[in-house]
This record gives structure tokens, C-alpha cells and sequence, in this order.
């Protein structure tokens, strides 16, 4: 099947796009440390991809105490917003778009990445069944089991929605096109969402409303920064991912999206959860999200141009969001746009591993 659909523009928010073949967000681990900031190699990296429709940069912490990966980058320190500055112009130049996807990883962190070796954060001080990548004793990333985290308390979750409020002004000034909250795959505001991983007392745990409150007031202050129309959200509802499983949280998944569809915001991306061995959505479920959010919908997930095309073509989607294969194929929306072969993945080169390799992918010849 043609990439028809998906070669046409789209209108998100405050920008337009010129295609529908977006970039998925991709942690990469190659940002300088101490520090957290991007590097030469990021500029390079993004300014390769410009020509996706809209590019969703790498989780990005948005403070010391969110980081949960090594060698992640961050959007907390003035060197950071000049370092993103570049990368920001660099992909401008291209004629391209990017947002910046802000990242708190609550219990998804380990206390040799936490100020002061502190215990990481989470809703609740219940560990993950899972883990993450931590610098060894000769600085080389290697993966290790999640540190148990210590609750928030609940005069602590003004400062952290004030952590993602001050990220987003931030990213405004480093020069993105949008904001991108990560709400998704087991990560903090995940975490709140999930009665396995919250077991709070307070009004921020218990009930579908408590528990997705702390996303809706993250959400708020993101839009009174900047303002709906340049700002997104990602789930992965009904997910397994990072220790959780969500395949029976429908209610919470369709409240909080039809929450967030009164906000009227940029657009909402869905991870769906069969790329990472989860079940397939049902098709009802499918409906049900559309039916509660008709602003635009970008999809995420294992995705290939036929899928994306069907889905686009039945109304139930606006978009599609790839990864890997981007990774493997800067020039993606020209391969598509050509029904041209595309470059196979190399999975040493996930997660940062390989991380100089990229640049020998071959190029789509004229």
C-alpha cells in the first residue's frame, strides 16, 4: 500500500505539518555527563530527521531528581537550553519540526543517578520489577535492577508540577515547536495512574479521579506556560511496560482522555502496547478513544505504512509516530514517499548502544 495518507499535511495545534510520518521519541544516552547536556552528536542526529513531519526528541528529565537513565539529557540548566538551542536551529534549517518530551521517571531510576544518592521518587515506596541503565566503574552503561523509591509527600507535588512548568518555559526558549508531556510506559505520572504502583492515602491516590489528577495539574501548567495549542501528551494505555500491567485499566484510560480532551491541546500520542509484547487493542477499545477525544491522535506502536494508512483512512487516527525504523532510516518519509526499501535495524543500537553507527545508514539515492 502507498503512503498516500500519510504524505499529507496535518494540522497540530499552533504549527502545521507537512506530513503525517512523525518520529517517535527514542532514548539515545549519549548526552554528557555530569550535566545531562546534548551534544554534537544530537544536533547531527535530529538535524538527519527534519524531514519527519514533526520530531518528538528523547525523554528529556526536567530536573536532577527526574533523571532515571544515564547518559539521558535534561531541559533544567541554562547549559542545557543552549545546547538544545543548537539542536533546535539545526533542524529548523531543515525545513523540519521538534518537540521536546518533558520526563520524570519516578521509581524508574537508581540512587547512583539521584542527588546525593538519594532514593528515587515515586507515588508510593514500591518497587519496580524492572530495570535501567547506571554507569559501571569505568563509566560504561550497563543495565541494573531499579532502586526502591521513597513516596512523595504531598506538599512535594506543588514542586514537581512547578519542575514541569519551569522545563516547558525552558523549551520555549531553546527554540522548540511543542511540548510534549510523557505520561506513558511505567514512568512517573504512569506510576500515579496505576493502582499497583499507587497506594496513596491522600487526594492523589485511590480513585480513577485521584490518581489521574496529578496528570491533568501537570497538564494545566504546562498550558498556563505556554498556552494548548503547543502543548501534547503521551499514554500507553491498557500498556505492560516497566514492571506494570494495564490491560485492565480501560476506565482510568478513558477518563483521563476525556479529561484531556476538554483541554483542546495540540494532540494526544497513544503508545499502543503490542510493540513491547503487550496485548493487541480490541476494537471497541479503539473506538472508545475516539469516540472520547476528537482532536488529533498520534499513534505509536510497531506500526507499518499499511497499518498506519487503514487507520488513518477509518477517522480513528491523524498520524503515526515511528521509531526504530527511523533510527535505521533518517530519510523515512522520502523512502515512504518512493515505496523505496528501507535500511534494516540494528538493536545493538538501541538504547544507546552503537551510538556513533548511525551515520553509515545508506541514504536514499537521487
Amino acid at each position: 500500500m502507498q503512503a498516500d495518507k500519510l504524505l499529507t499535511p496535518l494540522h497540530l495545534g499552533a504549527i502545521t505539518l507537512n506530513n503525517r510520518v512523525l518520529m517517535a521519541p527514542l532514548t539515545r544516552l549519549r548526552n554528557t555527563e555530569p550535566g545531562d547536556v546534548p551534544t554534537q552528536l544530537a544536533t547531527e542526529y535530529y538535524r538527519q530527521r527534519a524531514g519527519a513531519g514533526l520530531i518528538i526528541n528523547e525523554g528529556t528529565h526536567i530536573s536532577p531528581t527526574a533523571k532515571g537513565y544515564a547518559g539521558a539529557p535534561g531541559i533544567y540548566s541554562e547549559e542545557q537550553v543552549r545546547a538544545w538551542r543548537e539542536v533546535t536551529d539545526a533542524v529548523h534549517a531543515e525545513g523540519g519540526k521538534i518537540a521536546i518530551q518533558l520526563w520524570h521517571t519516578g521509581r524508574i531510576s537508581h540512587t547512583s543517578l539521584q542527588p546525593g544518592g538519594e532514593a528515587p521518587l515515586a507515588p508510593s515506596a514500591i518497587k519496580a520489577d524492572s530495570n535501567t541503565n547506571i554507569r559501571d566503574e569505568n563509566g560504561q552503561l550497563v543495565r541494573a535492577p531499579t532502586s526502591t523509591p521513597r513516596a512523595l509527600e504531598t506538599a512535594e507535588i506543588e514542586d514537581l508540577i512547578e519542575d514541569y512548568r519551569r522545563a516547558t518555559d525552558n523549551a520555549r526558549r531553546a527554540g522548540f515547536d511543542l511540548v510534549e508531556i510523557h505520561g506513558a510506559h511505567g514512568y512517573l505520572l504512569d506510576q500515579f495512574l496505576s493502582p499497583a504502583a499507587n497506594q496513596r492515602s491522600d487526594q492523589y491516590g485511590g480513585s480513577v479521579a485521584n490518581r489521574a489528577r496529578i496528570v491533568l495539574e501537570v497538564l494545566d501548567a504546562v498550558i498556563a506556560e505556554w498556552d494548548a495549542a503547543h502543548v501534547g501528551i503521551r499514554l500507553s494505555p491498557l500498556g505492560v511496560f516497566n514492571g506494570l500491567s494495564e490491560t485492565d485499566q480501560q476506565e482510568m484510560a478513558l477518563y483521563l482522555i476525556g479529561e484531556i480532551a476538554k483541554r483542546n491541546i495540540a494532540f494526544l500520542h497513544l503508545s499502543e502496547p503490542d510493540w513491547a509484547g503487550g496485548p493487541k487493542w480490541p476494537d471497541e477499545f479503539r473506538r472508545a478513544v475516539r469516540a472520547a477525544y476528537p482532536h488529533p491522535i498520534v499513534a505509536a506502536g510497531g506500526y507499518s505504512v499499511d497499518k498506519a494508512e487503514q487507520l488513518i483512512g477509518a477517522g480513528l487516527i491523524d498520524a503515526v509516530a515511528f521509531g526504530r525504523p527511523f533510527i535505521a532510516n533518517p530519510d523515512l518519509p522520502a523512502r515512504f514517499a518512493r515505496g523505496a526499501e528501507l535500511n534494516p535495524t540494528r538493536p545493538e543500537s538501541f538504547y544507546g548502544g552503537g551510538a556513533e553507527g548511525y551515520t553509515d545508514y545508506p541514504a536514499l539515492a537521487d
